[in-house]
């Protein structure tokens, strides 16, 4: 019997989602995005949750988007997939109890924007961040408004038109996340910061997520980046950004 690609563990008020494709870097296959969309969707249900820890299994917070599916020509496949994870970091947007990622390896493309999406972002002191989809011909175009927002426009150019990886400790400074923590207590860290909130009232703490989302103008939903990043997805460059990236060669673009 195949695991599941989701572990859900309630410790009381507090929840735990685990991605769990280890063997791939937790890359977000479609089944993995339904089955993380729908226990979020579970959760975000339950009244007596306080709060939610999204981290995942192995060495890899999450690779982003399984390259190995998105090498399918299909635009009709394409503008699905772009939206189920559209929809999936704006469920990580509007749960209404507070979001801790504790990205115990390297989180990347749209693995980087399902942590950004969190509330609280704990990173392993040997892991990176980066959104490296122009080297493949892609558009991060889903996760383009959560950086921006975190970082300011120029940094945020930094990494999406370059495409590089910052190690932790820089992503810490930049304020795109929290706190840096040794890899082997980056969920320990987590679950102690998921306590710490049970101090604070729960209505309240729903009320001023609310309000902090409607101050920072999250959008209302996704689907307009998803359809950019589909668009790109079946391009020419993002067919020989991917090949390239299977054949561990540098990509050749046209000029």
């Amino acid at each position: 019997m195949s695991q599941p690609l989701v572990l859900i563990e309630e410790h009381g008020p507090i929840a735990v989602l685990t991605l769990n494709r280890p063997e791939r870097r937790n890359a977000l296959s479609r089944a993995l995005v339904n089955e993380l969309s729908d226990s979020i969707d579970k959760l975000a249900a339950d009244p007596t949750l306080r709060a939610l820890v999204l981290t995942g299994n192995g060495p890899t917070f999450c690779a982003g988007m399984d390259l190995k599916e998105a090498s399918e020509p299909s635009e009709t496949q394409a503008v699905g997939d772009t939206q189920a994870i559209a929809d999936l970091m704006h469920r990580v947007h509007t749960f209404p109890r507070p979001t801790i990622a504790a990205a115990q390896g390297d989180a990347l493309a749209g693995g980087a924007g399902l942590a950004l999406a969190c509330d609280f972002v704990l990173m392993a002191d040997g892991a990176s961040l980066g959104f490296p989809e122009v080297r493949r011909g892609l558009v991060a175009a889903i996760v383009l408004h959560d950086l921006v927002r975190h970082v300011g426009d120029r940094r945020a150019r930094d990494l999406l038109l370059t495409g590089r990886s910052i190690p932790a400790v820089e992503a810490e400074r930049w304020g795109l996340i929290n706190t840096v923590v040794p890899a082997a207590s980056c969920r320990d860290e987590a679950m102690a910061l998921a306590r710490s909130l049970l101090a604070s009232a729960p209505i309240a703490t729903t009320t001023t997520k609310r309000l902090l989302d409607e101050a920072s103008s999250l959008p209302s939903n996704l689907r307009g980046a998803a359809a950019i990043s589909a668009a790109a997805r079946v391009g020419d460059e993002a067919g020989e950004g991917m090949a390239a990236f299977f054949e561990k060669r540098a990509a050749a673009w046209d000029h």
